[in-house]
């Protein structure tokens, strides 16, 4: 277990404010990844629900019995805190930084510790975030819906204290987040509902994303969405990217729906799915509320299992020939699709054979996963009726502890002998 910090060894400021959770450490697939835990209940906590936060105390009293791996704070609207994530900017054998994260950490000049790998920093600043995208490569700028893990392990060449470094902030974004080509944009348009998982970008901002390693990388998401719009079954695709749930028993089952599509038109990039879904219709506070046992949200389930059932995928490769036609004839550019399903075919353009065969089996696919998610909320409620019986042994086992306690002191033994003379 991570040693956890005291109140003298954090910042007064961050202290004051009762946005703590705890954390465990779980295994996602092959990979580790640290879940926000409810410091009075001990179930997962949620980056967009401060009733699953607690004071510094409370959080510290649940995990300093090994009930959690460690202690986390959550940013919100009403904190005045930018928390900066530095990944993979230290060597933890020769305890030094890397050249471009010792120039962020001395350029904001804040309160800044090791996170619990020892491969990483946490900046902490008081201040706003520029408008636009939140993260590129191995950095990470968050100002709400985010928790971080807090380990005390300050940097001894930094402040103790959380500084005001708006400015220096916007140096940092320009340097090292912001694309040259971003487009300007507005606070109003910033996208602040993600919670445990990334902040994602914005409508606005998805022009300038880094190019995915997926097949469709050299298609902005815009040309990407024209495509899927000019698809054979572009209705159903409009339909669910304006959030209508007509025809569907459940939204679930139209978010899975529109994941599926999402999943065949990037190739299967979770990362892209993830990020046009927020554009859509269907998105909700629920996409970013943690619903499984193994610490993942509902999106990132809905995303998981579109890409898992998703076998056959749109392909740009074999379009040259069709645009170079049709850009003679037209001056407009055409587009085909490769050996795919029922979202197969672009106008002007003749289908595949295999056209419908992934979406025929769509509704038995999500019938199939519906069964498998409400085994997982009984699964989930099992465990939480384990949990409270456990609790309840807890509290009973400390209450005769308590009473054999006072049974064997001076005082007890007084009582029981007046107890026996007097009967």
């Amino acid at each position: 277990m991570t040693m956890l910090p005291t109140t003298s060894d954090l910042p007064e400021l961050l202290v004051e404010y009762d946005q703590w959770v705890c954390w465990r450490e779980q295994t996602r697939g092959d990979k580790q990844t640290k879940v926000p835990v409810n410091p009075h209940t001990g179930r997962f906590a949620s980056a967009t629900d401060d009733e699953t936060w607690g004071s510094f105390e409370t959080a510290r009293e649940y995990a300093v019995d090994g009930s959690a791996n460690g202690l986390g704070f959550v940013f919100c609207n009403d904190d005045p805190f930018v928390g900066v994530d530095l990944d993979d900017a230290r060597d933890p054998e020769t305890e030094t930084p890397t050249d471009w994260a010792k120039s962020i950490i001395d350029e904001l000049n804040s309160y800044t510790e090791i996170s619990p790998s020892g491969t990483g920093y946490h900046v902490l600043i008081e201040g706003e975030l520029p408008p636009g995208r939140n993260r590129r490569g191995d950095v990470e700028l968050y100002e709400t819906a985010r928790f971080f893990t807090v380990t005390a392990n300050h940097v001894e060449t930094t402040p103790t204290d959380i500084i005001e470094r708006t400015t220096a902030l916007a140096g940092v974004y320009a340097d090292h987040v912001a694309d040259e080509d971003e487009p300007e944009n507005t606070d109003s348009e910033r996208n602040t509902e993600s919670s445990d998982g990334d902040d994602e970008p914005t409508e606005t901002e998805t022009s300038s994303i880094e190019a995915s390693t997926s097949p469709n990388e050299a298609l902005s998401d815009e040309a990407l969405l024209a495509r899927a719009r000019a698809a054979s079954n572009s209705a159903k695709f409009e339909q669910l990217w304006r959030g209508d749930t007509h025809g569907y028993d459940s939204q679930s089952e139209a978010d899975m729906a529109l994941a599926c599509l999402l999943a065949f038109w990037t190739g299967g990039d979770t990362h892209r799915m993830d990020r046009l879904f927020r554009r859509s219709g269907l998105m909700r506070e629920k996409w970013d509320a943690v619903h499984y046992a193994d610490g993942s949200t509902y999106g990132e389930k809905t995303i998981e299992r579109a890409e898992n059932v998703t076998t056959e995928y749109y392909s740009p490769s074999g379009e040259q020939g069709q645009q170079a036609q049709a850009e003679s004839d037209t001056g407009e550019y055409d587009s085909s699709v490769n050996s795919v399903a029922d979202s197969s075919s672009v106008a002007g353009v003749q289908p595949s054979d295999n056209e419908g065969t992934v979406y025929e089996r769509e509704k038995a696919r999500i019938e199939t996963i519906t069964r498998l998610e409400q085994r997982l909320r009984e699964l989930e409620a099992e465990n939480e009726r384990l949990r409270d019986e456990r609790d309840i042994e807890r509290a009973k086992r400390k209450a005769l502890e308590d009473d054999t306690s006072q049974e064997s002191s001076p005082t007890g033994i007084i009582y029981r002998l007046k107890r026996v003379l007097s009967g």
